[in-house]
């Protein structure tokens, strides 16, 4: 069995056991969610959501930045060029 024993050690134990433990780990976890009214396209659909309200969020907060940034810059770029320019005659 040296072919199995680094597949055994993976695993934690053979491999029928491992299956036979995810599937009653399975069966009593999708009980649970039966139980609470879950499904998995429900808590799919529900990341996905939450995925994409986090990049908005992101990307709204981006462009909000970027208003300010032209809105001060509406005011310093002038003023800084006024600044330049009477520097420049001295």
């Amino acid at each position: 069995m040296a072919n199995g024993g680094g597949t055994e050690r993976f695993l934690g134990g053979s491999v029928l056991s491992v299956l036979v433990r995810l599937f009653f780990i399975s069966l009593l976890v999708g009980a649970a969610m039966a139980f609470l009214g879950l499904s998995p396209r429900g808590l799919f659909d529900s990341a996905l959501r939450f995925v994409r309200s986090l990049t908005d969020m992101g990307f709204d907060a981006v462009r909000e930045v970027g208003g300010w940034a032209l809105a001060g810059a509406l005011v310093v770029v002038p003023l800084w060029l006024i600044s330049r320019l009477f520097a420049s005659k001295r």
